[in-house]
């Protein structure tokens, strides 16, 4: 059982449109649901994990950001949430990711990376995710994601997966294609 604190509801007006935040403290990590005024019967869900280097710094080397700025903006239209987990580095923290960046700046692909440093392809779990829908009372979701692992790692029923399209650039390709054909996402 996860102890988990529940901040209060406040408003957040932004580019992608006027949402409401809260925040969902497990432990040491601060997680957020960025959220529409009025969430429908079976809600769009973006499940979101934190890229500080791309999200934040505008890092080129993935489509963390191009997808989050996807996920907002379609939400701002058609409404929403996106649940924004602290898990940096797909759950491996800042600096083993900078350290897996080393390791990439080597020949090592990310998914080689992380193996090199001992983890497995991808550390993240959503246990805290199925919290948050519980406390939402969310039982069906439309799903924005390429990622399979949560089509079959989440406790909702799932009505239709919304693929998140962004482009691939010269700099992001070899981790895209890894992503495709090490970890299946469906790009």
């Amino acid at each position: 059982m996860i102890n988990i604190e529940v901040s209060k509801k406040a408003n957040l007006p932004t580019k992608h449109g006027n949402f409401l935040i809260q925040s969902f403290k497990e432990g040491i990590k601060e997680h957020l649901v960025i959220f529409t005024q009025n969430l429908e019967d079976v809600p769009n869900v973006r499940i979101h994990s934190e890229c500080l280097t791309g999200d934040a710094i505008g890092s080129i080397k993935c489509d963390c950001q191009a997808q989050l700025n996807y996920a907002l903006d379609y939400m701002g239209k058609n409404g929403g949430m996106v649940i924004y987990l602290r898990q940096e580095g797909r759950n491996i923290g800042l600096l083993n990711k900078v350290n897996a960046y080393a390791l990439q700046d080597t020949g090592l692909d990310t998914v080689e990376a992380n193996h090199q440093l001992g983890f497995k392809d991808d550390e993240r779990t959503y246990e805290i995710v199925d919290f948050i829908f519980n406390y939402y009372d969310i039982k069906k979701i439309n799903l924005l994601s390429n990622n399979p692992n949560k089509l079959t790692k989440l406790n909702v029923e799932i009505a239709n997966r919304i693929p998140i399209k962004v482009g691939k650039t010269k700099e992001n390709s070899d981790y895209l294609r890894v992503k495709k054909e090490k970890m299946n996402h469906l790009l």
